[in-house]
């Protein structure tokens, strides 16, 4: 890269990251379709097949979200029959999201997802990997002064 093309779009490190988010979230949008599911609702269902149950702020703070913008997914989730909300025994104040018996059928369904959306990014198993952690290790870099 010179001097005069630094301001270039297409040298720009937030251009890159944010057409591939969108180019990924494209890639998905067919596969999770027939499971009834966007894509920030799999990352929920994904967080909760992990470990259930969650309150909604360790929930958020799985996916690295606020609660404000978990919560709307969370109760169509539960308006499909995927997730109950309970009150946290001992403690009436937390809500405690969990899988129910038809979210936990559907996770069957979604083990197929991976494979075919890396078939749609034309990436091999390697190549994914190592974007995933390339973007997990910058993700978690702290932007410096």
């Amino acid at each position: 890269m010179t001097t005069t093309d630094i301001l270039a779009l297409e040298n720009q490190l937030c251009f890159a990251a944010v057409t591939a988010a969108r180019t990924i979230v494209q890639a998905y949008r067919p596969v999770l379709e027939p499971l009834g599911l966007t894509h920030p609702q799999y990352l929920v269902m994904l967080a909760l097949w992990e470990r259930d149950p969650r309150s909604l702020g360790e929930l958020a703070a799985a996916l690295a979200l606020e609660p404000a913008t978990v919560s709307p997914l969370v109760k169509r989730l539960e308006a499909q029959g995927l997730l109950v909300r309970t009150r946290r025994p001992g403690d009436e104040r937390t809500l405690d999201i969990a899988v129910t018996d038809t979210g936990r059928a559907l996770r069957a369904q979604a083990l197929e997802v991976p494979a075919q959306v890396l078939a749609r990014t034309g990436l091999t198993v390697d190549e994914a990997v190592a974007l995933r952690d390339a973007l997990a290790r910058f993700a978690g870099a702290k932007p410096t002064a």
